[in-house]
């Protein structure tokens, strides 16, 4: 295979069968992407010296090798042999492992590292401290807050999960890219006659533990597939060329890293729309930020499905899930289910790369010891607790480490002109004010935002394409009954194409 990436690889996805997990594909873009946001500055140096040499790209992955030491423990002669190269990084996961072993008892006060990877917070909910259900203090966001607490010298290194200042990169690493899967962070929750709920009204509940118990049909024939796999997977798939999958092993191995190279530096060297977050917020509650970020995204990632034979399903751990089947619907934006995923992934992925470059600068350039506890977010009050904080607990004062010279906010890189025109930073003002000439209640549109802009192509007169920035959103309309999905695509500051409306 000699064909390189396409150069509007962020639009025109390939859409063949899956072959790449995204297990060590996603996570490699995302730390890949940050070991070049980092490469020759004082934080990537820093990392370096943490690490003892490994690089994000290798970290990222490090969190989802270790469940492999679940079925024998630690002590296995297989599972002590990983990471030899680098014995006092594998002797100290070992002891987070140790400190975090797999249970299925949720109401333990000893937390399964399992549970770091994800939050199921109900796709209704408008933000993630809107209730409780699907939240806890051992998930995503509790333990993004942590890491960051233990690389501020605000937590202790020998805190009781034995989250050291280098595990606590590698987790980071690889859970920046779970909290910007869709399916990583909500959830759909069903009633007992399967008909789709909002449990934090206080109704009885089963869940779909974010698509894991829903069986993925698609438009061009896949089917058979969990559409949390799908999600993992089939989208991060779409980043390569599709004839990756025909090759021979090492002609594939050999191709792939090409293949992987192209899209890290691409995605290193163009800004994503919208990663940077508010100046004034402290970064304790970036992970809250990201999962209320993400939350419109999983939802219109369960609308646009049609969900069938919904059933509640005792499973072998005893636990009770949602089980059913999923198919497309037709949409508003004309694409398909796995294009628009795919599409979803392209923005996300770089996103979170450049906010894990960021997040480590933040937390490494700073000299200054704290042994105050480390806030968590605005949530934690109405998550109740199954153990005491251990953010209070006494602990020694670690050692500062050497002074550090702190270095100004990441630069992005110069981009060439895009084909989309401008990006359009103030949508939500356009898009609000054309509303005004086409909805029937003109004086109040409620809009409720589902995506970001994001560069694509629409047919228009002639054959020939009309090529924009897509917004998708929802809004309300006085002669119609509840929210409608609606699409416009933006160029120049005007929306030159929509679909959703009737007139």
């Amino acid at each position: 295979m000699v064909k390189t990436l396409l150069c509007s690889l962020l639009v025109c996805l390939v859409t063949a069968a899956s072959v790449f997990g995204y297990g060590p594909d996603g996570h490699h873009i995302v730390g890949a992407i940050a070991d070049e946001r980092l490469a020759n500055t004082p934080t990537g140096q820093k990392v370096a010296q943490i690490l003892d040499g490994m690089t994000l790209r290798e970290a990222a992955q490090v969190p989802d090798t270790i469940k492999g030491w679940d079925k024998k423990g630690v002590e296995d002669p297989k599972n002590a042999g990983y990471f030899s190269s680098r014995p006092r990084i594998a002797g100290q996961l070992r002891a987070f492992w140790s400190a975090n072993q797999p249970m299925h008892d949720q109401t333990s006060p000893i937390p399964s590292h399992h549970w770091f990877h994800y939050t199921d917070v109900p796709v209704e909910a408008a933000k993630y401290s809107a209730g409780k259900v699907g939240r806890s203090q051992w998930d995503i966001v509790h333990m993004i807050t942590y890491c960051v607490g233990v690389l501020r010298g605000e937590i202790p290194e020998g805190n009781p999960r034995k989250i050291t200042k280098a595990v606590a990169i590698i987790l980071l690493a690889h859970y920046l890219g779970d909290i910007h899967q869709p399916l990583h962070v909500g959830a759909q929750y069903f009633d007992q006659s399967g008909q789709k709920i909002n449990p934090d009204l206080g109704q009885p509940y089963v869940e779909d533990q974010g698509g894991n118990s829903i069986s993925l049909q698609t438009s061009d024939g896949g089917k058979g597939k969990k559409l949390h796999g799908f999600w993992d997977s089939d989208t991060v798939a779409a980043l390569f060329p599709g004839d990756l999958g025909v090759m021979e092993k090492d002609e594939r191995k050999v191709q792939m890293g090409s293949a992987e190279k192209e899209v890290v530096h691409k995605f290193a060297t163009q800004e994503p729309a919208g990663w940077r977050m508010p100046a004034a917020m402290d970064a304790k509650n970036y992970a809250e930020a990201w999962a209320d970020e993400i939350l419109p995204i999983a939802r219109a990632a369960h609308e646009r499905l049609l969900l069938q034979s919904v059933t509640p399903t005792t499973q072998k751990d005893g636990g009770v899930l949602a089980v059913g089947t999923a198919t497309e619907k037709p949409m508003p934006d004309n694409l398909s289910y796995r294009d628009w995923a795919a599409r979803v992934v392209a923005a996300e992925l770089p996103k979170a790369g450049w906010r894990l470059a960021d997040l480590l600068q933040k937390c490494l350039v700073s000299t200054t010891v704290s042994t105050a506890p480390a806030a968590a977010p605005s949530a934690a009050a109405s998550v109740p607790a199954t153990s005491p904080s251990e953010f209070s607990q006494p602990q020694e004062v670690p050692v500062a480490p050497p002074p550090i010279t702190p270095i100004p906010a990441l630069t992005p890189l110069p981009t060439a002109t895009s084909i989309y025109g401008n990006f359009p930073a103030n949508y939500k003002e356009i898009i609000t004010s054309w509303l005004k000439t086409k909805l029937n209640n003109p004086a109040d549109p409620k809009i409720e935002w589902q995506t970001e802009p994001k560069p694509a192509d629409l047919p228009g007169a002639g054959g020939r394409k009309i090529y924009g920035y897509l917004v998708l959103f929802s809004t309300n309309d006085r002669g119609r009954p509840g929210k409608h999905t609606r699409a416009a695509l933006i160029r120049d500051g005007r929306v030159v194409v929509a679909n959703g409306f009737d007139r």
